[in-house]
């Protein structure tokens, strides 16, 4: 499943990227493999969506939020 198709309060794990240019910046910002990742917010129109990773919130595109597969 990627992290786009999350819902509003819904959990995942970060399994693995299927961009790997993308994945550098998300593994910066702390979307590590392992990491338990929650959706915590959805904007009206459906991008960009908020996130809670490692303790912080973060606000990512669908289009970068589908290049995360979780668990």
């Amino acid at each position: 499943m990627k992290l786009s198709q999350l819902k509003v309060g819904s959990k995942g794990i970060v399994k693995e990227f299927t961009d790997l240019e993308m994945s550098i910046k998300l593994m910066e910002m702390g979307c590590l493999p392992g990491e338990e990742i929650k959706v915590e917010r959805i904007a009206p129109m459906g991008d960009p969506i908020a996130i809670n990773v490692a303790g912080y919130q973060l606000s990512l595109r669908m289009r970068e939020a589908s290049t995360i597969i979780l668990l």
